[in-house]
């Protein structure tokens, strides 16, 4: 039994010295940063910007790869089924918490196959009305709401995404009823709003900013719980109407399961320094995101916190699964 004892010390001394030795060579490669999204996009141009402070730091290269489809989980299963050496990164948004309760399936598990690295960003929504809604503020909108149910409508980018499920919160925690109508993306929306096709939405800021500061659409609270930079005179919903609501959107790194912690704390710690810097700080602040660099434990606590609660809206809102 000593022997066995022995032997299996032996082994397990061995596995932290290879872990540790990989630590202190990563990366010794280029590293692969993996967008869901297309090139253009919010994630992706957040990555470039994110990769290049990464390239500068850990003198290796950064390669930014698309691979856009089905939620997001195309990007995801190709980061899950990796191998676990950290030179392939996933950056995404709370989609992914979202997908588990959303799809009948996965070909991964996102709570086993992927790592949380850290929270890149908090991305700051609005709640945003047409002009041609006779409400000013979330209170007038739910009372009008409450005196046509059924009437006013909203609209969504997707079915279940972060957009949708904030709307579906809101319109549980104000017990009022309004009418989901989709749009193939926040441009065709944004227009709709502005000729009052549709009521209300949920909208990410960078893409609404412009026309609630032209007037164009009229802003009426932020979703999060505190006030944005970006839009400092709005409320938010806490304080306009419902107190604790919070509903927001992040991008973080996953990699996959098994990857060496010294690797992941390694990736982490280069990646909350990046986020530092004085232009990715500028650029954030314009498109309303407010950068973050969490540790692994601490976003990891966050991504279970939001898989539980997605679950939770998918189930009350009765929205039904994606194949």
């Amino acid at each position: 039994m000593r022997r066995i004892g022995l032997v299996v010390s032996i082994v397990a001394a061995a596995v932290a010295f290879a872990g540790g030795a990989a630590a202190q060579t990563y990366p010794s490669k280029p590293v692969r940063i993996v967008v869901p999204f297309a090139a253009g996009g919010a994630v992706d141009t957040l990555a470039r910007m994110i990769g290049n402070k990464l390239s500068e730091s850990m003198g290796q290269p950064v390669i930014i790869e698309n691979r856009p489809g089905a939620g997001g989980n195309i990007a995801s299963d190709v980061v899950a089924k990796s191998a676990p050496d950290g030179y392939t990164i996933l950056q995404t948004t709370n989609g992914q918490a979202i997908s588990p309760s959303l799809y009948r399936s996965l070909p991964y598990d996102a709570a086993k196959d992927l790592v949380p690295v850290t929270q890149l960003v908090s991305s700051g929504l609005v709640l945003v009305a047409s002009t041609k809604v006779p409400a000013t503020s979330l209170k007038e909108l739910i009372a009008l709401a409450k005196s046509k149910p059924g009437q006013l409508n909203y609209g969504t980018t997707g079915v279940g995404n972060p957009l949708h499920l904030t709307m579906e919160m809101l319109k549980r925690a104000a017990g009022i009823d309004m009418v989901a109508v989709p749009y193939r993306g926040d441009a065709p929306l944004n227009a709709a709003l502005i000729a009052g096709q549709v009521d209300a939405a949920v909208l990410p800021i960078a893409t609404s900013r412009g026309n609630i500061e032209a007037g164009r659409i009229r802003g009426l609270a932020v979703t999060t719980a505190k006030r944005n930079p970006a839009l400092p005179n709005l409320p938010t919903i806490a304080e306009a109407a419902i107190p604790g609501f919070d509903s927001g959107s992040w991008q973080g790194f996953f990699v996959a399961a098994g990857t060496p912690p010294e690797i992941v704390a390694r990736i982490q710690q280069e990646t909350a320094k990046a986020l530092q810097s004085p232009d990715i700080q500028k650029r954030q602040a314009v498109v309303g995101n407010v950068t973050v660099g969490s540790t692994p434990q601490e976003f990891a606590a966050l991504f279970k916190a939001d898989m539980a609660k997605f679950a939770r809206i998918v189930e009350e809102a009765k929205i039904p699964k994606l194949n």
